[in-house]
């Protein structure tokens, strides 16, 4: 009898994964976020997080999203252009263009659809993208949505992207350049002070997405276009309010016009219901702490650099890291989810990522440094992971 089930095809798919040891189940949290953390039932160092700041269970912050509920309950009701905008959702768009320094700003659902809604809803498909081999999903996505022609610039090769646009003079439409500002995977930065000067010799739109920049770049966290001082020179900034500022979220500043357009256009800003107000107000709280204890981001950088400083003594391979995403490179993808499953064993959480995230032969361990981590915590990581390196014999160490 044939086989009646439309899905088959999809068993078959996941049996190719689990051959290629690329499987898992999902792990759960069984407490806050913080350094040391429960999940799946034991205690263990959290290095995979995205937390960097240490504000996700912040005191301000659960107060603030505490004080919301109470006054205005825990969902919004409707999206932004129906009676989905509360007065908090313009404060902290204000608040986030001030910090950014730019003249408006735009918050969406997630800094996925932040990218993706804006990159779809500026260009057309008489337009051209110009991306970094390495850009993230979301701009991937957007890209497609937009059915702009899109061209493909070697990674952080700022030359390569001058000789596209140099290919496309003449040619009709808008013209859009974007990178990330630290790239998820490897950590390493995007060359904005490259890639501006190459924008405007072409006329292009320069567009950035700071998502793992935010609160980690800059003075304050304010991102990649502080961290090189190009202020007034990116026509769109992209963030998140997910990772280091520890709620939920992504946002996109830039002129008021562009906002408007986006408050307008944006699928993700006018088909989603906004915000609740915890998210909110935890959101407002995040970001005056930024603004009243910068030294946040000076205890990363120093927890960041600590770290590295004791993986190189033992031999580990971080690859093209340059922030406090700090892969630790592995080789072929089971020998990164082998690795990764033993190390929590040993009561360390890091991600074990492999193909296709990541090329072919550079499946790596993600460890994510946070700000909140101490010196012993971060040390007892090191040590973990060279003893079961050594056990499982990884090559190079």
């Amino acid at each position: 009898m044939p086989d009646t089930n439309p899905l088959s095809y999809i068993t078959s798919a996941l049996d190719e994964i689990k051959a290629a040891g690329g499987f898992f189940r999902l792990r759960q949290l069984q407490s806050a976020c913080e350094p040391v953390c429960r999940a799946d039932g034991r205690e263990v160092i959290n290095l995979a997080s995205n937390n960097y700041l240490g504000l996700a269970n912040h005191p301000k912050l659960k107060e603030a999203a505490e004080k919301a509920v109470r006054e205005f309950g825990v969902g919004s009701g409707a999206v932004r252009t129906i009676t989905g905008t509360l007065a908090m959702h313009i404060e902290l768009e204000e608040k986030i263009a001030a910090f950014k320094h730019t003249e408006a700003c735009v918050v969406f659902q997630s800094g996925f659809t932040a990218n993706a809604g804006t990159v779809s809803s500026v260009l057309t498909p008489n337009d051209h993208i110009i991306s970094d081999a390495l850009n993230h999903a979301s701009i991937i996505d957007g890209c497609r949505l937009s059915r702009a022609k899109i061209h493909v610039f070697r990674h952080r090769d700022a030359a390569h992207a001058d000789e596209i646009l140099t290919g496309l003079a003449g040619e009709p439409g808008s013209k859009l350049l974007i990178t990330d500002g630290v790239f998820s995977m490897d950590g390493d930065i995007g060359p904005l002070d490259q890639l501006v000067p190459v924008a405007e010799k072409h006329g292009a739109i320069m567009m950035i997405d700071d998502a793992h920049s935010s609160g980690v770049l800059g003075a304050n966290g304010r991102g990649t276009v502080d961290h090189f001082g190009l202020h007034g020179r990116v026509q769109i900034q992209v963030g998140t309010l997910s990772k280091a500022i520890g709620a939920l979220g992504g946002y996109v500043c830039g002129s008021r016009d562009l906002i408007d357009y986006l408050y307008h256009r944006a699928r993700p800003f006018l088909f989603s219901t906004s915000h609740p107000p915890a998210v909110t107000a935890a959101c407002l709280a995040a970001f005056d702490l930024l603004i009243a204890e910068p030294e946040r981001v000076q205890l990363l950088w120093d927890n960041t650099n600590y770290f590295k400083q004791m993986l190189k003594q033992e031999g580990f391979d971080t690859g093209l890291s340059e922030t406090p995403i700090v892969p630790i490179i592995v080789g072929e993808t089971k020998a990164a989810m082998d690795y990764s499953r033993a190390l929590f064993d040993e009561g360390l959480w890091a991600t074990g990522i492999g193909f296709p995230t990541v090329p072919q032969g550079l499946a790596r361990i993600r460890a994510i440094v946070t700000a909140t981590h101490t010196r012993a915590q971060l040390e007892q990581s090191v040590d973990i992971l060279k003893r079961v390196a050594t056990r499982m014999g990884l090559p190079g160490l």
